[in-house]
C-alpha cells in the first residue's frame, strides 16, 4: 500500500482503483488543495476510482472547495464517508447537498470496514459491467 503525505492530510492507495483520504485536524480545505489531491489521485489510480473519505479529524471546506469537489465527479465512481461524530455527518451532508446536481454515488458510514466493503462491492460490480 502506498501512502502519500500532503501538507493537509494523507492519501492511502488501497487498491488500483480505491484510495483512502484522511485530512488533518483543523484544516480548511480550499480549491487549491482539492486540485492537489485530485491530481495525485488521477496520476496513481485507474479511473473510474472510488474514495474512502475517513473523517478521523475535524476539518472544513471553503465554498469554492465544495464546488471544486464536484468538478471531478466524472472520474469518481463511488464515495464512502466514514464519520465518527454528528458534526462530521452534518458537514458531510452539507457538501452532499451542495453537489446533489452531480449525482454522486455517496454513502455515509459509522464504521470504516463497512464503508470499505461497500466500496469494494460497488467498484467490483462497476468493473464487471
Amino acid at each position: 500500500m502506498k501512502v502519500f503525505i500532503l501538507p493537509f492530510g494523507k492519501i492511502k492507495i488501497l487498491k488500483s482503483n480505491i484510495a483512502e483520504v484522511i485530512i488533518n485536524d483543523g484544516v480548511v480545505i480550499d480549491s487549491e488543495m482539492v486540485t492537489t489531491y485530485r491530481n495525485l489521485l488521477q496520476s496513481h489510480l485507474e479511473t473510474p476510482f472510488s474514495l474512502l473519505i475517513n473523517k478521523e479529524h475535524g476539518y472544513s471546506y471553503t465554498f469554492d472547495a465544495q464546488v471544486a469537489m464536484g468538478e471531478f465527479s466524472n472520474v469518481i465512481a463511488f464515495r464512502a464517508v466514514v464519520v465518527y461524530s454528528q458534526s462530521a455527518e452534518m458537514a458531510t451532508q452539507i457538501v452532499m447537498d451542495i453537489n446533489k446536481h452531480n449525482n454522486w454515488n455517496i454513502k455515509i458510514f459509522r464504521e470504516r470496514q463497512e464503508a470499505l466493503d461497500w466500496l469494494l462491492i460497488n467498484q467490483n460490480n462497476k468493473s464487471a459491467m
